[in-house]
């Protein structure tokens, strides 16, 4: 008793001691204390900041790498059709059908969508036109209940993703009869448009304009949610880039085409780059329509594509504010871009035609000297980075290119008072002459001599007098296709790959000259939805939410009401990331964008490879950090700080050394084809996207099967796009091989999947929760 009494009272004296010492705490130790949680919240901060500015960096570096091979892909297909009749016996043919496709006339009937019967099964909306309403109404409710259903909690996580295959593939789409006849409406009635739309906000309360939209019906509804429904008190300007990347495009394009035909006054569509149909072939605008519209998909998409031509290229409100989707150039003249016939420019890929009869190349190329460009910096527009960092002005190819000395550059990111802004020209073979690239600017030339960015060389040669519709093509280009930089001048935008980059002074002369305030653009993401740059006199809108990965970015638009003061709404499309912290939303961005940027290593694994060992004479597998950087921007040419990035590329060695072959380690190709040698699997690996573009021209019904013979024509084209030599027996190798069932016909998804970057890890996970699924079944 007495023991257990002496223990209870020596504890309890040491409770009365403990909190006597936190009641008598100082403020001063209160103080540090706060001091020491506020200086680590800051460096946590500060530290997430930086993922998240790096991983922005990723996405967009790599985002505008894929545009630029696009545009010298397109470039390449202007040159063929142009200066050559045949190659191989099909080239031209096969091209022509994708750039000066043949008018089917039983399109030009007008009443043509009469013909397809809707039958009685289709239970999807059925409008009729002039479109009301409730027609909106239907269609907007049809639209929202594609969207995917919920699950059963308890149901198998296997069993939910076949339950949700099936749900979505039975979702009713809007029949092609209505949407062709939706097409023809809406063609009918952009034709009586002008070029620059101007609005009054006189007879309004305020006018609401939306950036970007990629194929984001959920971004699009839930403006609609926010700021209401278009209409007479709620007019709309949509600025561009309504499809493609997105898997809604054609459900967007739907909406907004049947407001503009339900209040042609209050909804105002202008162009934006992605209006292409060239640019569709790549980041799949084009495959959906064929995949959701089989029947009667080409005539859908030829519809669409007179329909992107016929959209007006700029808005102006009250006289005082611009709105155009991509940017201006120091040669953009609004009552030039007026008067040009805005629909015979197709697509702003394709190139005005010159023959090089017209332009004396013969011996002018022969005589003309090349070099590889030794980079320039890349302007800084409004995005964050940093004013130092090098790139050069075209991506390297270094196997078909020889160093050579020019004298002069169109890739120079210098200001300067005469942009030569242009579109890059095509990788050309060996064999076959240049097509220059073209720069039509519609004012005199400071310099005598057209400026031709091949790949990784330029050449100059004679400059004719532009015609009038290359300077009409020129207009639009920059129009669509430009960017803001905080330097001044204007310069060639090489590391988009078109149109240019302009400067504050090029900004403030067009606004002086034309009686305007303020430009609203659109073309680039941006982390908040919006940004403002040129003391404040430009402002970019970008209303695609979680544009690179989910949670990555907001969306925003903009509301303007008599007084011209932008106000601007944010919003973010979420369907998980109100359930994650901030820190685990930055780490899944991060991890998708380092798995775009491995796929990136792995497919020039080669060329990044003989530059470490040129650094590595002994072959110990090191390098410097310094030198592991400098190989990898002279290779990938993606201006990113790669000594940041480092520790999620590779290791260190204990002394410091980058152990380069690390790089490598948790990649792999998708399918092992032991008859395609290392080389070609890495060619395979690199341009896989430009394959599958040349073979969606081949593939005219978009089945996924082509023959051998139309796989080894796919192979001419590719050879000649790149310059190389690829041997033919290895490509009759390649087509045995993944002729599977001995047809002689190639599944096409098969060949891609099987050069595809494999990440392990990913690979590993992926195995492992198959099997805890299929264990809790």
């Amino acid at each position: 008793m007495g023991c257990g009494t002496s223990i209870a009272t020596e504890t309890q004296g040491k409770k009365v001691e403990t909190d006597e010492a936190v009641v008598k705490t100082t403020p001063a130790l209160t103080m540090k204390a706060a001091v020491l949680i506020q200086r680590w919240y800051r460096r946590y901060m500060a530290r997430l900041e930086m993922r998240r500015r790096y991983t922005w960096n990723i996405f967009q570096s790599i985002e505008y790498a894929g545009e630029q091979d696009q545009l010298q892909l397109s470039s390449f297909f202007s040159f063929m059709l142009d200066n050559f009749t045949q190659l191989s016996g099909n080239g031209p043919d096969l091209i022509s059908q994708l750039l000066d496709p043949v008018v089917d006339p039983w399109l030009e009937r007008e009443t043509c969508y009469s013909l397809i019967s809707v039958p009685d099964s289709y239970a999807g909306p059925r409008l009729s036109f002039p479109l009301s309403v409730s027609d909106m109404t239907v269609l907007l409710s049809a639209f929202k209940e594609q969207q995917v259903p919920n699950t059963s909690k308890s149901a198998p996580s296997h069993t939910c993703a076949c339950l949700r295959l099936v749900l979505f593939s039975s979702t009713q789409t809007l029949h092609a009869r209505y949407v062709l006849q939706l097409l023809y409406e809406t063609k009918k009635l952009l034709k009586q448009m002008p070029n620059i739309i101007h609005l009054s906000t006189s007879y309004i309360h305020e006018i609401t304009i939306c950036g970007d939209l990629h194929g984001r019906l959920d971004d699009l509804l839930l403006i609609f949610y926010k700021n209401g429904l278009p209409s007479a008190d709620t007019p709309y300007v949509f600025n561009g880039d309504f499809v493609d990347r997105g898997k809604k495009s054609i459900e967007v394009v739907i909406v907004l085409f049947a407001y503009l035909l339900l209040y042609p006054d209050y909804v105002h569509l202008n162009r934006g780059n992605h209006e292409d149909h060239i640019m569709n072939l790549r980041y799949g605008f084009t495959k959906e329509v064929m995949q959701k519209y089989k029947a009667h998909g080409h005539e859908i998409l030829r519809l669409i594509q007179d329909i992107f031509s016929l959209l007006p290229l700029a808005t102006v409100i009250d006289g005082k504010i611009l709105i155009v989707h991509g940017g201006i150039s120091d040669q953009t003249d609004l009552d030039f871009l007026g008067s040009i016939e805005r629909h015979k420019v197709k697509s702003a890929l394709r190139f005005p035609r010159r023959s090089l009869e017209e332009l004396d190349l013969g011996q002018s190329y022969r005589k003309a000297k090349r070099m590889r460009p030794s980079g320039g910096s890349r302007p800084s527009s409004s995005r964050n980075q940093s004013k130092n960092q090098k790139t050069p002005t075209l991506r390297k190819r270094r196997h078909d290119v020889r160093r050579q000395d020019s004298n002069g550059s169109c890739s120079s990111s210098s200001s300067s008072s005469s942009s030569t802004s242009s579109i890059c020209s095509p990788r050309t073979p060996s064999s076959l002459s240049p097509h220059p690239c073209l720069s039509p600017p519609s004012t005199p030339y400071t310099v005598n001599v057209l400026q031709v960015p091949f790949l990784d060389s330029l050449s100059s040669v004679p400059h004719p007098e532009p015609p009038q519709h290359e300077q009409e093509w020129k207009q639009i280009v920059d129009i669509l296709w430009s960017d803001p930089k905080t330097q001044e001048g204007c310069s060639p935008n090489t590391f988009r790959g078109g149109g240019c980059y302009f400067g504050p002074d090029t900004t403030q002369r067009l606004l002086l000259q034309h009686g305007l305030q303020l430009l609203i653009r659109s073309h680039e993401c941006k982390q908040e939805g919006y940004e403002l740059c040129h003391g404040g006199q430009v402002i970019t809108i970008f209303s695609a939410s979680n544009y690179y990965e989910e949670g990555s970015n907001r969306g925003a638009y903009i509301k303007l009401g008599r007084e011209l003061v932008p106000r601007f709404y944010q919003y973010q499309v979420s369907r998980t990331t109100r359930k994650l912290t901030l820190n685990q939303r930055v780490r899944a961005a991060e991890g998708s964008a380092f798995r775009a940027l491995k796929e990136k290593l792995f497919s020039h694994r080669s060329e990044l490879m003989a530059g470490f060992q040129q650094h590595d004479q002994n072959n110990t597998g090191c390098v410097s950090l310094s030198e592991w950087a400098q190989v990898l921007e002279s290779v990938l040419r993606l201006d990113l700080p790669w000594r940041t990035l480092r520790p999620q590329l590779t290791r260190l060695t204990p002394d410091g050394s980058v152990e380069y072959q690390s790089c490598f380690e948790d990649m792999g190709p998708g399918i092992s084809l032991p008859q395609v040698t290392p080389n070609l699997a890495e060619t395979l690996f690199r341009y896989r996207t430009d394959i599958e573009i040349i073979f969606n021209i081949i593939d005219k019904d978009h089945s996924g099967l082509i023959s051998t013979e139309e796989f080894r024509q796919t192979w001419r084209l590719f050879s000649a796009h790149l310059g190389v030599d690829i041997d033919d027996r290895a490509i009759d190798d390649l087509a045995r091989s993944i002729d599977f069932n001995k047809d002689g016909s190639i599944d096409f998804t098969e060949f891609l999947e099987a050069f595809r970057v494999v990440h392990k890890l990913d690979s590993k996970d992926t195995h492992l929760s198959g099997k805890i699924d299929k264990e809790k079944c």
